[in-house]
């Protein structure tokens, strides 16, 4: 990835040249060498993370009675805000935030099996073009990015275009040109995963539709009525005669999705439900959500902090880096990459992350560079995470290796996603929840364990600091003992970086041969206690805690 250069002209000091003041030119602070590919990314259910604002609790009367943790529990846009002006993400570690769909949800409830259940997650639809009340507002939003920005934090939205909301009283079909209510998906083969719904009761956008279609009619009655019709069929228009896409489901999803891009400056798109659109409506989705990007860079350019293309990132169930680029079908193999994706969610950490460390750094290594490989100049990414909103199945389901589980995920090479208390081990296992709502409690900042903060901070501020972390070259050094020593090597962009991490290594002083390494080092640092030592005949001295040695140059 490209970084962002600031140039400025000095002025010399001489007699025809004026002294230029601070006042008159505000230099930007300088920013940490940032690559995708290494991100420490931090996800978080937006309604469970923190309230910030309660004045927006009831906003929305979703008053029914819920099942547990089926229901709003209002954290919102002010409750992130907070947080990223508190400085909590800074402290861990974090480049990158990625908050679930943000447009307005429907406002009925549902219950699909596993109890009365409100939109509270953001993946239930109503209207693209607004937001949802009960998080705040779009000014609000603009603002969260802002200050991110500021933070020298990027902003991933997550996105869906394959479905609407549920139908429910309060919220009414699609028309049949727009949506279809059957067949249920039963993943033969690519058409029974991507021509079908998800759920009895989760209508599917005919993304597939070469049709010209009208306007859903709730959609004209619910505009004219907030009284921004007018407003909202002139973008329609312009877009279309712009782009000379045909007026069907998936390109006006397109145009409403896009638009937050456009207007928010947002640093990419987590896109959901990647396997069930097909390749070509992504393909076009992807170049539109670019352009849209660059539309915002272009207007506003002090706000622009990075020079990154626009960020797309897949959420395609069930991929594993271990197979490649490809995603298998039974009857076909689909390259998502060749869609316009630069990375994909990979599913298999969490049972790759029963290896030993030097097996499972080793083996990753090996992954991201055969994706770099496997098709030169389409650069392939992979995310990997021990815990998400709907993986039954997580790496530490109990809370009892939340030490483990950071070392592992956030020293693996790759990018890596915390899900919202992974940090502070929040309890997966919520008694009398049923389905993924027990994946999706409230943050629990009462019950923080600080041990466990303080370890997971460590090492992502480290990741953060050094690209070499997540995408650089990964070297076993020898060892005797339990755990492993490593060196990792990062040279891209006119950037180096270099750092020699350990884990799983026994808590006592450990001597290291750093000649091969640091050749020139005479003391370096270790992060993790923040001691600096002397570099005697190549070697260094540490102290290791919680299994972990983090060596860089002073």
């Amino acid at each position: 990835m490209k970084k962002l250069l600031y140039l400025f002209t000095l002025c010399i000091l001489v007699a025809s040249c004026k002294k230029v003041t601070d006042k008159e030119i505000s230099l930007p602070k300088e920013s940490t060498y940032f690559d995708w590919s290494a991100a420490n990314v931090y996800f978080l259910l937006t309604d469970r993370f923190n309230n910030g604002d309660i004045s927006n609790d009831s906003i929305v009367e979703r008053n029914e009675k819920t099942a547990k943790l089926r229901g709003s529990k209002g954290g919102d846009f002010a409750g992130i805000i907070q947080k990223i002006d508190e400085g909590y993400f800074t402290d861990l570690g974090i480049n990158a935030i990625w908050l679930t769909p943000i447009w307005e949800q429907i406002q009925g409830g549902v219950d699909e099996g596993t109890g009365f259940s409100y939109a509270f997650h953001g993946y239930w639809a109503k209207d693209w073009t607004a937001v949802e009340p009960s998080y705040g507002t779009l000014e609000e939003f603009k603002s969260l990015v802002k200050k991110a920005h500021d933070k020298d934090i990027r902003i991933l939205l997550d996105v869906v275009i394959n479905h609407t909301g549920p139908v429910t009283t309060q919220d009414p079909l699609w028309p049949e040109d727009w949506v279809r209510t059957g067949p249920s998906c039963t993943y033969q083969d690519q058409e029974t995963a991507v021509t079908c719904t998800l759920t009895n009761n989760l209508p599917d956008i005919r993304t597939d539709s070469k049709q010209e279609v009208e306007l859903p009619a709730i959609l004209k009655e619910k505009w004219k009525k907030e009284g921004r019709y007018d407003q909202e069929i002139k973008e329609l228009n312009d877009f279309f005669t712009r782009t000379g896409l045909k007026k069907t489901p998936s390109n006006y999803l397109i145009k409403w999705v896009t638009d937050y891009a456009r207007e928010t400056g947002v640093d990419g798109f987590r896109i959901d439900t990647v396997k069930h659109v097909e390749e070509s409506v992504w393909a076009t989705f992807n170049e539109q959500a670019r352009l849209a990007y660059n539309d915002w860079k272009k207007n506003h350019p002090q706000e622009v902090i990075h020079d990154d293309e626009f960020f797309i990132l897949g959420e395609l169930y069930g991929y594993q880096v271990s197979g490649g680029r490809s995603y298998p079908f039974s009857d076909v193999e689909v390259d998502y990459f060749d869609a316009g994706y630069d990375a994909l969610i990979n599913f298999g950490f969490k049972s790759h992350a029963i290896s030993n460390y030097k097996e499972l750094f080793k083996r990753y290594d090996g992954f991201r560079k055969k994706l770099l490989k496997e098709n030169l100049g389409n650069e392939a990414y992979f995310m990997n995470y021990i815990s998400s909103h709907d993986d039954g199945q997580p790496f530490d389901v109990s809370r009892i290796k939340a030490i483990e589980s950071a070392t592992k995920l956030l020293l693996t090479p790759g990018m890596t996603q915390i899900y919202y208390g992974d940090e502070i081990a929040r309890p997966l296992i919520i008694e009398g929840t049923e389905g993924d709502a027990t994946l999706r409690s409230q943050m629990n900042w009462e019950n923080t364990q600080p041990a466990i903060l303080k370890h997971w901070q460590k090492l992502g501020k480290f990741r953060n600091k050094h690209v070499a972390i997540g995408a650089g070259e990964h070297f076993s050094l020898e060892h005797d003992g339990n755990g492993t020593l490593a060196a990792r090597f990062y040279d891209k962009d006119n950037h180096q970086d270099t750092v020699l991490i350990g884990a799983g290594l026994d808590n006592e002083k450990l001597e290291i041969d750093v000649k091969k390494v640091f050749p020139k080092a005479t003391r370096l640092r270790n992060a993790y206690t923040a001691k600096k030592l002397p570099v005697i005949n190549g070697k260094v001295t540490v102290k290791v805690e919680n299994g972990v040695v983090l060596l860089e140059r002073l």
